[in-house]
């Protein structure tokens, strides 16, 4: 942990300054950063058919209701007060920056960016896997291939660049610790809308509104549709990874079955597309501050990150392949590593910048920023579980997420001897209006 001693890091206040250009554009208010918010987290109740499967109703309720008291909750509070005291572009890197200095800022960003390959590879998985449902004809062959191509493409291209894609839809065999992975990835995310600080209107007081009404909207997108089904004595054997589709037409027939599955399918395309909208300005963020080169920072017409997109994209396309379960355990593995540094981040603020604004602030002093983050990293325990047993290549999950966190170093002392100067030479970040 930081001292009070320790070298405060300068961000670049060219993040955080609204050019012109920007001005000139609509900024999000409180109820599009809540459905932004909502794709970014959620997108719905497509997803959570394995945490049945793996857990049986009883037990999946009991996590979808849990899970977001635990995970979720804790982690919208921990991301009110940071967003509302550093509205920063780069959101929960420059915090992190902040808080514990360059290392660690590019560790949390490492973190996440890695994080992010394994996760943006699960949407086009379950689109295919919703699609095939209702046409087994895209099951043949690469047609499957094609149309997760489409998707990506799409999704990239809005903000100026293109990959290729691999995916095939994917059947459930998860057990009960599996379950609950599943259900903390369907409910993780929360500090992805924290990156698009600048685009959001008032953001130290439509920050910490939005997020807790979108724990609210989202825990209850995937609790009502859960327990409306178990009425109905449908086994839980009978979910799997996009079985949505078919309990529709079980209980409500052919339309319903249509409808389910183009729900489906924007949903995932929708938690893609927002996505690249997060992720992409990390990379962003960190060339204006020299922790990446400057090419990071090339913005097109349109003021996206291009560059950064199609650096993304590469590591996106390369892990398609991997499973979905697989890909979920990896996902909270890393992710979980970046999420702690943010709770972290919270305490070591506490101490060092005590007189800091703070418009929102998680109540019970330095106690309750503490406490707040104790349950998400306990849970993070039965993922870490979970990776030493699957494999990847002929190595475990665990092995494979050291390794990833490791590189994260190596990657650091790189970029520090390509560029040492210019990372701590501007300003502090100050909020944004």
């Amino acid at each position: 942990m930081a001292t009070a001693s320790a070298p405060t890091p300068q961000i670049s206040s060219r993040i955080l300054s609204i050019s012109p250009q920007t001005k000139k554009s609509v900024r999000l208010t409180l109820w599009p950063l809540v459905a932004a918010t909502f794709f970014m987290v959620s997108g719905g109740t497509y997803g959570v058919e394995d945490i049945v499967h793996g857990a049986g109703y009883g037990r999946a309720i009991l996590f979808l209701v849990l899970t977001p008291l635990l995970w979720s909750l804790p982690t919208a509070f921990m991301i009110g007060e940071l967003s509302s005291a550093l509205p920063c572009e780069g959101g929960y890197y420059a915090w992190v920056r902040r808080a514990m200095g360059n290392f660690w800022g590019f560790q949390e960003a490492w973190l996440s960016l890695t994080a992010s390959i394994f996760d943006m590879a699960i949407y086009p998985t379950l689109f295919v896997a919703y699609l095939t449902r209702l046409f087994p004809w895209f099951s043949i062959n690469h047609r499957g291939l094609m149309v997760a191509l489409t998707v990506v493409i799409v999704c990239a291209a809005k903000y100026g660049a293109l990959f290729h894609a691999v995916t095939q839809p994917t059947t459930s065999k998860v057990d009960l610790i599996g379950g609950l992975l599943i259900c903390m990835w369907n409910y993780m995310g929360w500090d992805n809308a924290s990156t698009i600080a600048t685009e959001v209107e008032r953001p130290q007081r439509t920050y910490p509104r939005a997020m807790l009404m979108a724990v609210c909207i989202v825990a209850l997108s995937y609790i009502v549709p859960v327990a409306a089904v178990w009425m109905t004595g449908l086994p839980a054997g009978a979910w799997e990874t996009g079985s949505w589709a078919d309990i529709a037409g079980l209980l409500g027939g052919p339309l319903l079955r249509v409808a389910l599955v183009v729900g489906g399918m924007f949903s995932a395309f929708g938690m893609f597309n927002a996505l690249v909208m997060s992720y992409s300005r990390l990379p962003l963020a960190m060339a204006q501050d020299g922790m990446l080169p400057s090419i990071f920072g090339k913005l097109n017409r349109r003021r996206a990150p291009w560059v950064a997109i199609i650096a993304l994209a590469i590591g996106w396309a390369a892990c398609l392949n991997l499973g979905f379960e697989r890909l979920i355990t990896l996902d909270i593995f890393v992710y979980g590593l970046s999420l702690a540094l943010e709770f972290l981040a919270l305490i070591v603020l506490r101490v060092r910048e005590p007189n800091l604004a703070r418009p929102f602030r998680v109540p019970g002093g330095l106690f309750g920023a503490v406490a707040v983050g104790v349950a998400p990293v306990l849970l993070l325990g039965f993922d870490l579980v979970r990776s030493q047993s699957e494999q990847v290549g002929g190595i475990s999950s665990f092995a494979l997420g050291a390794a990833v966190i490791g590189a994260g170093v190596l990657a650091y002392v790189a970029s520090h001897l390509v560029k040492p100067a210019g990372w701590a030479t501007a300003g502090r970040p100050e909020p944004v209006a």
